[in-house]
């Protein structure tokens, strides 16, 4: 009975091997472990916006509304438990990620603001954490595109045959990943308008020449 019993758990291994169930655990694991480096760059991001936004409180206190779309979207976002079951669930990925691209948003119109304080700009205190935040940007650029990479190739195994049948048998399902949509809006840079109306197009037609003066034909009197 041992040696059956041994020869069936061989058989079983063998068969759950070939059918993607050790590519799911693999796979699986690295979906975790990209997600837990995008939750750890986000999280680097929340905690510089505290200082950041006191500083520019400090030479810009006029710009209360801006100042106060980050601290809300920052508090949005911190209101969402990042859990690593959060992966599994499309509707509160979906929130998460909806959240940060508030966040997002909101830093970019910070920054456009303090374009008009010189002063501010010669901070050094705010020099270094602007320095800070775009160096955290970049990281949470190349951590959301592993995570996506591992997702993807998780999604693959989970629906081609025969790794469907495995992740159907133990309850692998398909993970939410980031958007086209949201990469494209987080990535556009943000336009920085001075005011003013921009000058009409010069035309290209050439000027109309006025028109000739025809001389009189009537006869003299």
């Amino acid at each position: 009975m041992n040696k059956l019993g041994l020869g069936l758990m061989l058989a079983a291994a063998v068969l759950l091997s070939g059918c993607g169930y050790n590519a799911l655990q693999v796979q699986d694991e690295q979906v975790k472990s990209a997600w837990s480096e995008v939750i750890n760059q986000y999280q680097r991001r929340s905690d510089l916006i505290p200082n950041l936004v006191n500083t520019v409180k400090g030479y810009a206190t006029q710009e209360q509304q801006v100042l106060l779309g980050v601290t809300q979207a920052r508090a949005k976002v911190g209101s969402i438990q990042a859990t690593p079951e959060l992966v599994n669930n499309p509707e509160a990925f979906a929130k998460f990620q909806a959240a940060q691209g508030e966040l997002s948003s909101a830093l970019s119109r910070l920054l456009v603001v303090t374009e008009n304080y010189p002063q501010l700009k010669s901070d050094q205190n705010f020099r270094d954490l602007q320095a800070q935040l775009e160096g955290t940007e970049n990281r949470i650029t190349v951590a959301r595109n592993r995570y996506i990479q591992a997702v993807q190739g998780y999604n693959v195994t989970v629906r081609e045959f025969p790794g469907n049948l495995t992740a159907m048998m133990f309850g692998y399902k398909i993970k939410p990943n980031f958007t086209v949509e949201n990469e494209a809006t987080i990535a556009k840079p943000p336009t920085v308008d001075f005011g003013g109306a921009a000058p009409p197009p010069a035309s290209s037609a050439p000027a109309t020449p006025p028109a000739a003066t025809t001389p009189s034909t009537a006869p003299p009197r």
